[in-house]
Parts: structure tokens; C-alpha cells; sequence
């Protein structure tokens, strides 16, 4: 009936937190489907048809070359795989559980887990999907393509920046849906459909004038992705955006989304998706 808890060692500890978190990432991975391969395969095919989606739309409305010297592909890629990386995080971390999930009864797990093994699953995800399409688009389609990226470390870094923004917000999202289920999945839609246009992925943000970049320049995302093109080509020099602004919002979103979700853990009850 009754358990000795044996102490451990802080490293024991670390070791345990580790594998729960590497054993809950490999479940987050799997419930996409059944075969974590054929889920990895699923996500490059919205990758792919993002991307052509996008470049056929620019075929149509005559916009045939990219605004920055360079691969034109590489332009839209650099976009798409930023901002699905983004908006597929905060969905993740946003449903990673809260304290009443049915693997919160189940010591030692503690929601942080759950949150950190949804932001790796997704991040694992993106980056399989990333080299297996650069990978395929080099190869086959432009031999040499991934040659002319000007420094992929700090591209990579920054959709590194985009995964970290995504998994802030999606925690502030995550600690405030039990208070407001509806409003909030709402306010997430909206900021998804809305992220189609306001993450830049479509255009340079050195083309835009000032009256046009004050409606871009609040969203991390479009500093993440500017950046970024600006790490991929060696002839663009993003001017109007910083690596900066995104780390400040994530540290202050991360900050609010920890005191949000330890006040929703400490006050949240059953009682509250229970219908009459």
C-alpha cells in the first residue's frame, strides 16, 4: 500500500526527466500516425505543396523572379518551412495537455515534459522534412541549388528562431484555453490564417516602404524569415528587421506563459469541461 520513496542523485534525476521526455517525443511524433516515417512523409507533402502553391500564384500574377537575387525556390522555401515550422509548434506545445490530461496521473510527468517533448517532436519533424526536400531539390530539380545558400548554420538558426517563437506563444495559448476554450481557439485560428500574409513569406521586407512595414515588423515570425533570407543569399542585407526583437518576445511570452500556466495549474478542476 504504502511506497518508500528512495532518493536519488540530481543526476538520476536529469537521466529520468530525459528519457521521459525523448519516450513522450516519440509518442507526439507517432499520434500523427502510426508509422513515424509515413508522418515525416506527410508533413514534406505539405511542405512541397505550399511551396508550389506559392510559386504557381506568383506564376499567375507575373511575378516570375524572386526580389532577391538568387534561387527563386530557395525564396519561397525559405518562407514556407519558417513559417510551418512556426505555426505547427504553437499548435503542438498549445495541445501538449494541461494538469488534468489523462498523463498527468501518471508520476513523475509533469506538464513542462509534455510541453518540451512536443516542441522536440515538431522541431524533429521540420528538420527531417527540411533535408529530405533540399536534399530531393538538389539532386533532381537544380543540381547545385543548396551550394549557393551563403551560410545555412545561420539560416538553420533561424528557423531555430521561428521554433522558439512558435513554442512561446503556443504556451501563452496553452495556459489561457482552459479559462476560455472557444475564445482562444478562435484568437490561434485567426493568428494562423493571419500568419499567411503577416510572416513576410511572400516578399523582401527590404522592398516594403515604411507605411507597410509598420503592419509586418510586430510579428517575430517576419524578423525570423527576413533574416533568414538574409543568411541564405549573399546579396540581400535585411535592413528592416533584427535577430533581437524575436529573442526579446520569446523571453517575455515565455515568462508570461510560465506564470499563466502555473496559476491555471494551481486553480484548474475537473469540474470545468464537465457539461450539464
Amino acid at each position: 500500500m504504502f511506497e518508500k520513496v528512495q532518493p536519488r542523485s540530481k543526476t538520476a534525476g536529469a537521466i529520468q526527466i530525459a528519457e521521459l521526455i525523448f519516450h513522450n517525443a516519440v509518442r507526439s511524433v507517432r499520434s500523427g500516425h502510426a508509422n513515424a516515417i509515413l508522418a515525416v512523409v506527410m508533413n514534406m507533402a505539405q511542405a512541397v505543396i505550399f511551396t508550389l502553391a506559392f510559386y504557381f500564384m506568383f506564376q499567375l500574377l507575373g511575378m516570375r523572379g524572386s526580389p532577391i537575387r538568387g534561387d527563386y525556390l530557395i525564396f519561397i522555401m525559405s518562407g514556407v518551412f519558417l513559417y510551418m515550422t512556426h505555426i505547427k509548434t504553437i499548435g503542438a506545445v498549445k495541445s501538449a495537455g494541461n494538469a488534468l490530461g489523462p498523463m498527468m496521473q501518471h508520476a513523475p510527468m509533469n506538464t513542462a515534459i509534455t510541453i518540451l517533448s512536443a516542441m522536440l517532436s515538431t522541431l524533429y519533424i521540420q528538420t527531417l522534412s527540411l533535408i529530405a526536400i533540399l536534399f530531393v531539390y538538389d539532386v533532381v530539380v537544380a543540381p547545385g541549388a543548396l551550394a549557393s545558400i551563403h551560410d545555412p548554420i545561420g539560416a538553420y538558426g533561424m528557423l531555430l528562431l521561428a521554433w522558439m517563437s512558435g513554442a512561446a506563444i503556443g504556451l501563452v495559448f496553452m495556459a489561457l484555453t482552459p479559462w476560455a476554450p472557444t475564445p482562444m481557439g478562435i484568437i490561434s485560428t485567426v493568428y494562423t490564417r493571419a500568419n499567411m500574409i503577416a510572416s513576410g513569406k511572400m516578399f523582401a521586407a527590404n522592398m516594403l516602404t515604411p507605411s507597410m512595414l509598420a503592419m509586418f515588423d510586430w510579428n517575430p515570425l517576419f524578423h525570423a524569415i527576413d533574416q533568414a533570407r538574409g543568411f541564405a543569399f549573399l546579396n540581400y542585407w535585411p535592413r528592416n528587421s533584427s535577430i533581437t526583437y524575436p529573442v526579446w518576445v520569446i523571453i517575455t511570452l515565455v515568462m508570461i506563459g510560465l506564470m499563466l500556466e502555473f496559476y491555471t495549474r494551481r486553480r484548474i478542476s475537473v469540474s470545468w469541461g464537465a457539461r450539464r
